[in-house]
């Protein structure tokens, strides 16, 4: 892979009334209990929302799918069991816990190959496509996990992949380093690949600011000190409250990312991209002494504030006369 764009993203599949989970009676278990597992309480809350992600990875050569398919099969489906389960049902007592029992699985299922229109706009036909998993449940009969091949060249790619899986099987970083993990280089396929190290949080912004030293007759630090604790516990005591009313009976304000009234939520759905230099990325995290995600997330804030403030006609109003008045 010459150029890897990976893009991941939760979409919650807001559905009309909870998917129904596969239910099975005490009869009708394996007789091998090594293979059932009892599902986590992330999981659990994961399986009632019916959270997916969608990782999208460009690749810089056409796919080249019995490799895929041979990969998929060794590393994922062999070492990793959460690939080869599915959500069921214990009958057997009153309270009925989801576990994972593990299944036979038929990989024609979960590889496929869409055929798009060829004269569609590439960019357009892969946020298209990806927008649309979003809006589709997943088949709780199997394994909740789908690999999609789109097989055309695009401004960025040669190719593209696309995972698409329950968030009750992980996480998008732990996803994303399982990838990572099970990659294997053309060139040597027995050498495993070198994971980077973990971040060092060493700079400056990290760095706690010095307590004031106290002296027997500095009584006026001490109280400072004592009220800077006072105050975070009255913000964060507000903060929960203003939480947990809004849950209960307040509304959010309405702003350019609110829904439109009498919208279904599900048309509502779009992923969208934009591809940043990975050079600029790191240049940007060692003037700042930080880490990747934390460019990452700046950038992403100072976008999203970007377009709110230009496209809101009142907040940009002020900016303009902030702006006069400056100038």
């Amino acid at each position: 892979i010459d150029r890897t764009v990976m893009q991941v993203a939760m979409s919650a599949a807001t559905h009309s009334s909870r998917p129904l989970s596969v239910r099975v009676s005490r009869e009708k278990e394996c007789a091998d209990n090594s293979i059932v597992e009892p599902m986590s309480p992330t999981g659990r809350v994961m399986e009632e929302l019916g959270v997916c992600i969608v990782v999208v990875i460009g690749l810089g050569t056409p796919v080249n799918l019995p490799v895929f398919r041979a990969g998929i099969e060794t590393e994922l489906l062999t070492r990793f069991p959460r690939f080869r389960s599915i959500q069921v049902m214990d009958e057997s007592t009153n309270n009925s816990k989801p576990r994972w029992v593990q299944t036979p699985v038929n990989m024609d299922d979960h590889i496929v190959v869409p055929r798009l229109d060829p004269e569609a706009d590439p960019e357009k036909a892969v946020e298209d496509y990806v927008a649309s998993l979003s809006l589709l449940p997943m088949d709780r009969r199997r394994p909740l996990w789908e690999f999609h091949f789109l097989d055309f060249p695009s401004s960025e790619a040669a190719s593209t992949v696309v995972l698409r899986l329950h968030h009750s099987i992980g996480d998008g970083t732990s996803i994303t380093t399982l990838l990572m993990a099970s990659s294997r280089s053309t060139a040597d396929p027995a050498r495993v690949p070198a994971m980077p190290p973990p971040p060092k949080r060493t700079g400056a912004i990290y760095q706690r600011e010095p307590r004031p030293r106290l002296s027997s007759g500095d009584y006026l630090a001490l109280l400072a000190w004592f009220w800077s604790y006072v105050v975070l516990a009255w913000h964060t005591l507000v903060d929960v409250t203003m939480i947990v009313a809004t849950i209960l009976f307040l509304s959010d304000p309405r702003t350019l990312f609110t829904r439109a009234d009498g919208v279904e939520p599900r048309t509502r759905k779009r992923f969208v991209h934009r591809t940043l230099s990975f050079d600029d990325v790191k240049l940007v995290k060692t003037a700042m002494n930080c880490t990747i995600n934390d460019v990452l997330a700046g950038v992403t804030a100072a976008a999203l504030s970007q377009y709110y403030f230009k496209n809101s006609g009142v907040t940009l109003t002020r900016r303009e006369s902030v702006c006069d008045h400056s100038s």
